[in-house]
């Protein structure tokens, strides 16, 4: 089985290609999607009620890349012919195994710069040498409105969601990823923040 990968066409995604996991079935964002004991952006996570509505086609080619991914299983590494990548507009990190095999399709394609957004630093920091030069980590802080000021041991940027009342300044203004491309770079901004849709 070979993984699929994603062409955006719509959204502030067009023009990017990504590789994602099935949300609905991750049992880290299930648990995340539930709590109740804080304001999370998991909450009011956008791929898991898009796959479980209007994207729900997008289940059976997610769900094969999420076996693919979290098996003990070698895999062909594809090849990625675009300048920049992403590793989950959709999903987020399964098990070690995943990780590595990011780091893997990362390391097999080094012409083109990858960036990771991910909530798992247990799994990032256990696994830091197998990441190549060409992958940029994103931490996703899951909290609303508690931005975080720089990056968590590891990773090169925090990714943060405010409400429409925060003050703060938000230099994620929704525009299309294409023509910003901070997050897809080494160097600049450390510190990201979107306002909640």
């Amino acid at each position: 089985m070979s993984l699929h990968i994603t062409k955006h066409t719509s959204g502030k995604m067009r023009g990017m290609y990504s590789l994602n996991t099935n949300t609905v079935t991750n049992s880290f964002c299930i648990e995340q999607y539930n709590r109740t004991d804080a304001d999370i952006i998991c909450h009011h996570c956008y791929s898991y009620r898009s796959l479980n509505s209007y994207r729900k086609n997008c289940q059976q080619a997610f769900q094969r890349n999420s076996d693919i991914l979290a098996s003990d299983k070698p895999i062909d590494i594809p090849v990625i012919n675009h300048t920049y990548f992403r590793f989950h507009s959709h999903g987020e990190l399964i098990n070690d195994e995943h990780f590595i095999k990011y780091c893997e399709i990362a390391d097999g394609n080094p012409r083109t710069t990858f960036a990771l957004w991910t909530k798992q630093c247990g799994v990032v920091r256990q696994n830091m040498e197998f990441v190549p030069n060409n992958m940029i980590l994103i931490y996703s802080n899951p909290s609303i409105d508690n931005v975080m000021s720089r990056p968590p041991r590891g990773f090169h940027r925090v990714f943060n969601n405010v409400s429409k009342k925060h003050d703060g300044h938000a230099n994620c203004t929704g525009q299309k990823c294409i023509e910003c491309l901070v997050c897809y770079q080494f160097g600049g901004e450390e510190v990201i923040i979107e306002h909640q849709k």
